[in-house]
């Protein structure tokens, strides 16, 4: 979440008055994220998420991500709703922006997470892909393997500015991956985003999951190992805790579980995961405008967590049942 896009007063009281919400008490831009715009609003009816969609977000998506909250709100997961105005449209348009608001979730993310934090987290992602087992719809990974080549190329002018060396790491990777991806796993309609700050804690039960918009369908076990990669480490990617793996993958176990395949794969798949981070974290390093209302993440934190994961043994990530 962050804040490209300024909306005036006026313009947000005009857009929540297709709306039963009330009216405007206060409206608080979100600077965490890189993907859209977001704001914290307050009317008289309660609290609410105004998102308008920036240029990454394909606005022709938009309908799947809304169908996709609905049927797993719908099951009864805490998932967020696209909200409908008074004439039942969910889409609208603001500040010449594709927009909409959502519904506001009680939890905090959490940024130092326990074991117990982390097996709730590894559950809920089980109990979504369980939830999604009927999901008819799908959408192509824009962020997934076939993807990698063309960004890698674009960010290559740049990537040593980043980090000595990172060039050739880069494409020493992907040329690895392309040759050993495990493309014979099972797909679903996976999340592929599920960091700490999509997930809203009390406690420690998970209370909400956000952020939806990279939602695709492919590999679902590569969803496990995007969870795995951005929970079980320092934020800056180093010190892996054993501890915080052993968890989320026990949770995931008890609502959904991995096969054999997928576990062996499981490395494979994690290090696909931190290429895909690195990358998309090494482009917004190099693109973002200097004025924006957004913090840059730091793309060296996923090139660490790569190379534990290169050197990784599958029975000790993800032990048997």
């Amino acid at each position: 979440m962050a804040v490209y896009t300024q909306v005036s007063t006026e313009e947000m009281n005009a857009f929540l008055h297709r709306y039963d919400v009330g009216t405007l008490l206060s409206a608080k831009g979100i600077a965490e994220g890189v993907e859209n715009s977001n704001y914290l609003i307050e009317t008289t009816g309660g609290r609410f998420i105004l998102t308008l969609y920036e240029k990454r977000v394909n606005v022709e998506d938009l309908p799947f991500f809304a169908a996709l909250t609905d049927h797993l709100a719908a099951k009864g997961l805490n998932i967020p709703r696209m909200l409908r105005d008074r004439r039942g449209e969910q889409l609208q348009t603001l500040a010449g922006r594709p927009a909409c608001l959502i519904e506001f979730l009680q939890g905090v993310s959490v940024t130092h997470p326990t074991p117990a934090q982390a097996r709730a987290a590894g559950g809920a992602l089980g109990d979504m892909h369980k939830a999604l087992g009927d999901f008819r719809l799908g959408r192509g990974n824009s962020m997934g393997l076939i993807a990698w080549r063309n960004l890698a190329e674009r960010c290559a002018p740049d990537l040593d500015t980043i980090c000595s060396g990172l060039r050739s790491r880069v494409m020493g990777e992907l040329d690895w991956l392309e040759a050993n991806w495990p493309r014979h796993l099972p797909t679903a309609v996976i999340h592929a985003d599920l960091f700490p700050d999509n997930v809203l804690m009390l406690g420690d039960e998970v209370s909400g999951v956000i952020d939806f918009y990279f939602a695709c369908t492919d590999i679902r076990a590569w969803d496990v190992a995007v969870t795995h990669a951005a929970w079980c480490f320092e934020n800056d990617g180093t010190g892996y805790h054993a501890d915080l793996g052993r968890a989320l993958i026990a949770g995931y176990d008890r609502q959904h579980g991995l096969s054999t395949e997928e576990r062996l794969a499981f490395p494979i798949l994690a290090r696909g995961a931190c290429l895909r981070f690195l990358l998309t974290r090494a482009y917004d390093w190099i693109n973002t405008p200097a004025d924006a209302l957004v913090t840059r993440k730091d793309p060296i934190a996923f090139l660490r967590r790569l190379d534990f994961y290169a050197e990784a043994d599958p029975e000790t990530l993800v032990p048997a049942q």
